[in-house]
């Protein structure tokens, strides 16, 4: 089978999270008002943003996914391509098929989490959260997050991509994050500040003490976590421990 190539149509790359996509919605609406500030108003997001999704699934397909339109009362617009109009195609089959596929499984948890399987990323944290508070500070938006476990978590993110993602209190997310953004330590204090998150557990796993390397702690829900600590750092395997994250290392992803 040929490899593709760097102007092979990749269109399944932009399907994300199939129909549901903020993205592929209002690649949708484009399509069907011809005009991309339109279709941002109807969306509900900025201009701005409308473009960045634009942006975003052309740069997943490989390829444009519009052409301007010349004419009309406002002078111009934009329309899709045969590349945006099999994207959508394409969604609207896909989101069929796993509707059916859902529909087949007993509701319960591992119902609503069918749509993390679709993640592959080099994030090694993915955790269940809900959003709990949305909060603009210095034209970013915080986005504060209640884990399984009572603890909580803020994401800070641009304007965009929380309108993109639609967030709103009370919505089921994932919050994913590198381990190597992680650092852990005995420490177990509870102070906090504006640019860092504290999550605490119980180390399961931990390197010899004169040396730094990978630790994982398991947190009250169950939940593993993994991040890095340095040398001397004094873990040790079933004590306390705790993990500091910044908020800008903390990324959120739909459940599906």
């Amino acid at each position: 089978m040929p490899q593709p190539t760097p102007t092979t149509p990749l269109l399944h790359q932009a399907l994300g999270h199939g129909a549901s996509d903020k993205r592929l919605d209002i690649l949708r609406r484009i399509g069907e008002v011809g005009s991309i500030s339109k279709a941002a108003r109807d969306a509900g997001v900025s201009y701005k943003a409308a473009w960045q999704a634009v942006e975003t699934l052309s740069n997943l397909a490989g390829q444009p996914l519009l052409e301007k339109a010349v004419g009309g009362s406002g002078g111009g617009g934009a329309r899709l391509n045969d590349a945006g109009q099999q994207l959508l195609l394409a969604a609207e089959r896909l989101q069929a098929a796993r509707s059916a596929v859902v529909a087949q499984l007993e509701p319960g948890p591992l119902n609503a989490s069918v749509g993390a399987l679709a993640l592959r990323t080099s994030m090694r944290n993915t955790l269940p959260c809900t959003v709990t508070r949305l909060r603009t500070v210095a034209g970013a938006v915080n986005v504060q997050l209640l884990l399984d476990n009572g603890q909580t978590l803020t994401s800070r993110i641009t304007r965009e991509s929380a309108q993109l993602l639609g967030l709103r209190t009370g919505l089921p997310v994932l919050a994913l994050c590198k381990a190597t953004a992680i650092m852990v330590s005995a420490q177990t204090d509870s102070q906090d500040n504006t640019t860092t998150n504290r999550l605490t557990g119980q180390v399961t796993r931990a390197p010899a003490a004169n040396r730094d390397g990978e630790v994982s702690l398991q947190l009250a829900s169950g939940t593993h976590l993994v991040g890095f600590t340095q040398a001397g750092h004094g873990l040790r395997k079933g004590r306390p421990a705790q993990a500091v994250l910044d908020l800008a290392a903390v990324v959120i992803a739909l459940r599906g």
